[in-house]
């Protein structure tokens, strides 16, 4: 169990730290983060509270602005559909759990730009289809690195947990 925590714990700082190294805007393990705490943590409110207090240890030094509330709410979202994976962890499950967390991530940040009225767009259907509109750029890379994140650290800690339950077997044997 411990080495569980510690394969966890471990993909989810490797994954907070390519945060923090330059990279295309959104191409970053964020929507991942909240679905592998939720998918491997079992406590919930662990699980909940772990991507949180990564991102609040990140924007230190990212920095803070008006709209963070919507990207945390949005976390906590796409955490409890991580939460939803745990003993249903597959390809497929994973996947359409990626999807649906880049759109909700969409939709709850750009709904955020949209209301805080930082960017200028007015507060009228208009205003909020044309902020929409002007974050589909930025989809295209939320996919990319979600894709490519979950496809990393899923893959990662299944291949670990295999190797490291191979051993044990093999431990086990002799």
């Amino acid at each position: 169990m411990n080495k569980n925590i510690i394969i966890v714990l471990g993909i989810i700082v490797i994954a907070v730290l390519s945060r923090l190294i330059p990279h295309p805007p959104n191409f970053t393990p964020i929507i991942t983060i909240g679905l592998f705490a939720g998918a491997y943590i079992q406590n919930k409110r662990l699980a909940l509270l772990i991507p949180l207090v990564i991102f609040l240890v990140s924007d230190l030094f990212i920095g803070f602005h008006s709209t963070i509330i919507w990207i945390y709410a949005s976390i906590v979202v796409i955490t409890l559909i991580g939460i939803r994976l745990q003993n249903n962890v597959k390809l497929q499950t994973v996947l359409t759990s990626s999807v649906v967390g880049v759109i909700l991530f969409f939709l709850i940040s750009n709904f955020g730009v949209w209301i805080s009225g930082m960017v200028g767009y007015p507060l009228t259907i208009t205003g909020l289809v044309s902020c929409y509109v002007a974050g589909l750029p930025f989809l295209q890379n939320t996919f990319a690195g979600t894709l490519l994140y979950s496809a990393l650290i899923f893959g990662a800690y299944e291949i670990a947990s295999k190797i490291l339950l191979l051993n044990q077997v093999v431990r086990v044997k002799k």
